[in-house]
């Protein structure tokens, strides 16, 4: 059961969301975009761009757009996460625009397209990477956040190497059920095993402000979480998520982020793999979709300027089940980004 005190924060939130939907963005006085109805064209038909928005590729005059980025070079064990954001569009048809739980309509206050894939080479990891941060970089230059499709979580590196080049040093929500904070595989210091450390290197975080939620499965050793522990990150163990609502966790995050730049980054395989199969490194005792929506849900008033979701491989999962909970998850976090006026 949820508390009486998280009832009225959402209603709280409703009423400010609500408040600010009627707000113009002052970026253009061109009519907002909005998702393709189902009574204008059968789900099943027309392009497949994510929630059927517009396919735009110059960001200037966005406030939030999807990109994908189809990479799989950096993951150790499944490939085929460079086909997560052909797939999660294709599902992402079914997905209408307002969020009947929260009461959210993005598209009334939020400028939004679907900003295609960043061009990447996908024989070199490292060009790759700086393809990624590149493309975000000119994508973020106006201030436009960026909800990533992915693609292994190599990727989540290059992208907070451009967050820092323009917002310095951002707090992390990381939702996983691996740390990530591997010093190297097989030698290689680049890989989506080693994303974090490299970022903690490169101050690209504020270490004061990352949390990781759902950590669990096997490891080398007790000590795994040991260095990720001394940068000052907080631990959230998926043993310690185990039936329990994420509610209350959610407003200490929002105590510890504050109102400075956050990013969140979300691997599919926090999920359970019985509801998100389709992925390189499932783990079991997983979070539940429900929890993955409070977490979602409880960034709400926070300053995110992007966030990702990675991962998804859906050759793992032909039924496309994990790529259709990929794309709601994505749809959350347009709908708890910020209003333009709230910048």
């Amino acid at each position: 059961m949820l508390s009486a005190a998280y009832h009225t924060r959402s209603r709280l939130a409703t009423a400010t969301r609500l408040a600010i939907q009627g707000s113009s963005s002052s970026r253009s006085t061109q009519p907002f975009n909005e998702p393709l109805s189902g009574n204008a064209m059968p789900r099943p038909g027309g392009i497949a761009s994510m929630m059927r928005l517009p396919v735009q590729g110059d960001a200037t005059e966005l406030d939030a757009c999807f990109v994908g980025i189809p990479l799989d070079a950096g993951a150790s064990n499944r490939s085929g996460t460079r086909f997560g954001p052909r797939q999660i569009r294709t599902e992402s048809a079914l997905l209408r625009r307002t969020n009947m739980g929260t009461g959210v309509d993005p598209f009334r206050y939020l400028r939004v397209a679907d900003a295609g894939d960043i061009r990447i080479n996908m024989f070199n990891l490292k060009k790759a990477c700086d393809n990624i941060r590149d493309g975000i970089g000119s994508i973020i230059a106006s201030g436009c956040r960026p909800l990533t499709m992915g693609g292994d979580h190599t990727l989540t590196y290059p992208v907070l190497q451009a967050m820092k080049a323009r917002y310095g040093a951002v707090g992390l929500i990381h939702v996983d059920a691996h740390s990530d904070t591997s010093d190297s595989m097989y030698g290689e210091k680049i890989t989506h095993a080693t994303t974090f450390r490299r970022a903690v290197e490169e101050r690209c975080l504020d270490c004061s402000r990352v949390i990781q939620i759902g950590l669990r499965g096997s490891g080398y050793s007790v000590s795994d979480y040991d260095w990720a522990k001394l940068q000052g990150f907080r631990i959230v163990t998926g043993e310690e998520c185990w039936t329990k609502s994420m509610v209350e966790l959610m407003g200490e995050v929002r105590d510890m982020m504050g109102s400075a730049p956050v990013y969140l980054s979300f691997d599919i395989d926090a999920l359970d793999p019985a509801y998100a199969p389709g992925t390189g490194t499932p783990e079991i005792a997983g979070l539940t979709p429900s929890q993955a929506l409070q977490i979602i849900r409880g960034c709400q008033g926070l300053q995110i300027v992007g966030a990702d979701l990675v991962e998804v491989s859906p050759p793992y999962d032909m039924a496309g089940t994990t790529a259709l909970t990929a794309a709601n998850l994505l749809f959350e976090m347009l709908c708890v980004l910020p209003s333009p006026t709230s910048n």
